[in-house]
């Protein structure tokens, strides 16, 4: 491939091969994976070829799931998706939904993952792919699936169904994606534990190792390396237990392939502790902290959900669509046909009143024709009438387009623009970090004072320009967030809460957020519930989107003040409900540094002045006013002693009533 890639006579050919390239190291060498891949989308991207622009983004995908970035590795498949069926490219649509199925099955969630190889499985069988390891992959794949949920004649179906058609293939040796017999293998042993044949688990897990050897699939020997650790430990044989774990730690780390080493650490760690060796024991249980943190990361998970729900609204969208649209079809064809039939008909009428006026009388001539007059003045009349109503009409559906047209460009915009602004904040953090690491390297050099000092100044600088970046993502995101919640067009569900208990949740959600940006900081948070409160049916997200943001301000507002180095100063949040007759009460109290008589008379405007907007920057109390005061038809209020406190006061109705017009909640 290096050598075609040297010859390619055009960008096209070079993008596809690199493409290739960066597929071929996929289990052996994760910086060759990026190196090539990167250079293929940097060229797709400079000549606009879709196609490989897909594919090279679906080889980056490959390269974040196994380094256990779930979320961003499905949201890349995505994206690689969507230029897939951009391009037509149907062999590169049914890798990224191969590699889509992957990442829920590393979480052992089998059903997505399932869905996600059947429909890969149909293309490549339609569209008469000529590369068998992709197809044996994912008959490989849907066997694995089997095997987690138990299912293990259709396990052992289709994982039959890949051993035989790569033993019957003429191209698996020659395929940028490798010979797939060493997945074949370890996985046709797994189904033997399964089974209670542990001799011919064995051999198929020895089979697989040395397969993977001329292959140089790393993943796959760490994989049998590991379901050979968990086999002698399953037969309570620890020390080749433990000689197999370590091998497969090994081989997964050199890539690293996180998944394998979550399992691996976890085997070893157990064994240790049941041989009582606190030292390895401790080694272990770090090495599996670490890669699980990267791989199970709640916020990672939550993105994961988040990322996966909005792909199926995507696709039950399409569906709806290509509904409508078919729908749409068989009404214009009806009406077409109708026409017609009127059509006749009046061509028949017309004939047979021709042939009365023709053998009627000659006297009663002058009448007909004054009737027929009046009745063509009338029809005259009316169709004027109807003219003027169609034309009124029309005058309001096209304003009705224009104004859903607006709508969906400012959605558009507003998810186009998250992308970028996420990023922005990642990066700033990740730029702190490397400030703070690059000072404390500076430090440790044995330099003078003077020359230290000349040195930190361009740091410190770019420390406060990092600062002053994060600020400006963090009101762009405000803003974009807002623009999404006035272009939606319909209200979400109602459900039943546990007002207490939501309310302790957010507040604690919330401080662990602050305490991740500022590590230093604490707080004594005073939840003061009453129990008589009980439950309310509201809108979970909407209301939780209210307390993180009231919550954040109560948080900064006590930040804020410990800059003052008052003496004995504790910063507090308090957060009180309250059931009364016919509302709830949730209260929300810091002690920080409190509002202007001016900030409090501007708090819930939408647009502010330049002046207001720098004292108090409100956009998410705006929002949060017309989440609370529209959308549950409760009351958001504040009150502010300046330098002293800051509390904000929610009534939501225990009697919940509609609105007479739903969609002008979010108009």
């Amino acid at each position: 491939m290096r050598r075609a890639l040297a010859k390619a006579p055009h960008d096209t050919a070079r993008v596809l091969l690199l493409a290739d390239l960066s597929a071929s190291y996929r289990y052996s060498d994760f910086d060759s994976v990026q190196y090539y891949a990167k250079q293929g989308l940097q060229l797709a991207r400079r000549i606009g070829y879709a196609k490989g622009e897909g594919r090279c983004l679906s080889r980056i995908g490959i390269l974040m799931g196994e380094r256990g970035n779930l979320p961003q590795a499905l949201r890349t498949n995505l994206q690689a998706l969507h230029l897939n069926e951009q391009s037509r490219d149907l062999e590169g649509t049914a890798r990224t939904l191969n590699q889509t199925g992957l990442l829920y099955f590393a979480l052992d969630d089998f059903r997505p993952s399932i869905a996600y190889f059947l429909r890969a499985k149909r293309i490549y069988e339609q569209a008469g792919v000529t590369d068998d390891s992709q197809l044996v992959s994912v008959f490989t794949n849907l066997g694995a699936s089997y095997e987690g949920l138990k299912m293990l004649d259709s396990a052992a179906y289709y994982l039959n169904l890949a051993y035989a058609r790569t033993r019957q293939s003429r191209n698996v040796h020659t395929s940028c994606w490798g010979n797939p017999m060493p997945y074949v293998l370890r996985e046709l042993g797994l189904l033997q534990v399964a089974l209670g044949n542990d001799a011919a688990a064995l051999d198929y897990y020895a089979r697989s190792t040395r397969a993977s050897l001329p292959e140089n699939d790393r993943r796959s020997r760490c994989r049998s390396y590991q379901y050979l650790a968990e086999l002698y430990e399953q037969r309570h044989q620890t020390d080749s237990s433990i000689y197999y774990a370590r091998k497969a730690l090994a081989v997964g780390q050199s890539l690293p392939f996180v998944v394998g080493i979550v399992r691996t650490s976890t085997l070893l760690a157990d064994a240790f502790v049941a041989r009582g060796q606190r030292d390895s024991t401790l080694k272990y249980m770090h090495i599996k902290q670490q890669a699980e943190d990267s791989l199970y990361n709640p916020q990672r998970i939550k993105q994961l959900d988040a990322i996966g729900f909005a792909e199926q609204q995507r696709l039950r969208t399409l569906e709806q669509e290509r509904r409508y649209y078919q729908e749409r079809g068989r009404t214009y064809a009806l009406l077409t046909g109708v026409s017609a039939l009127g059509l006749l008909a009046l061509l028949q009428w017309r004939n047979i009143r021709r042939q009365r006026r023709t053998n009627a009388r000659l006297q009663a001539l002058n009448h007909q024709v004054t009737q027929q007059k009046e009745e063509l003045t009338s029809q005259r009349d009316r169709l004027g009438t109807m003219l003027l109503e169609l034309k009124a009409t029309q005058s309001q559906l096209v304003m009705r387009e224009k104004m859903a047209s607006l709508g969906e460009l400012m959605a558009g915009v507003a998810y186009e623009v998250q992308v970028p602004m996420k990023q922005v904040k990642n990066l700033t953090g990740v730029n702190q970090q490397l400030i703070a690491e690059l000072k404390s390297e500076l430090a440790q050099l044995p330099l003078a004072y003077d020359e230290l000092e000349h040195l930190f100044d361009p740091l410190n600088a770019l420390g406060l320009n990092q600062a002053k970046i994060e600020q400006a993502s963090q009101r762009a995101d405000s803003i974009v967030r807002g623009m999404l919640e006035y272009s939606s067009n319909s209200p979400a569900p109602r459900q039943l809460t546990d007002v207490n208990a939501f309310v302790e949740d957010y507040l604690r959600l919330t401080y662990h957020d602050v305490r991740v940006k500022n590590k230093s900081f604490h707080a004594a948070l005073l939840p003061r519930l009453d129990l008589a409160t009980g439950s309310l049916s509201v809108v979970r997200h909407d209301l939780g989107r209210v307390l993180i943001s009231l919550f954040a301000y109560a948080f900064n507002a006590v930040q804020q003040r410990l800059l003052l180095a008052e003496e004995d100063y504790v910063p507090q949040v308090m957060v009180s409900t309250q059931r009364t007759a016919e509302h709830i009460e949730i209260r929300i109290r810091d002690n920080g540094l409190g509002l202007s008589e001016a900030a409090q008379a501007s708090a819930f405007e939408r647009f502010l002045t330049p002046a207001a907007a720098t004292e108090h920057a409100n956009l998410g109390l705006s929002l949060s006013h017309d989440l609370i005061v529209q959308g549950h038809h409760g009351t958001l209020s504040l009150s502010s002693q300046e330098g002293h406190y800051t509390e904000y006061l929610i009534t939501l109705p225990l009697h919940t009533r509609k609105p007479a017009n739903p969609e002008s909640v979010y108009a």
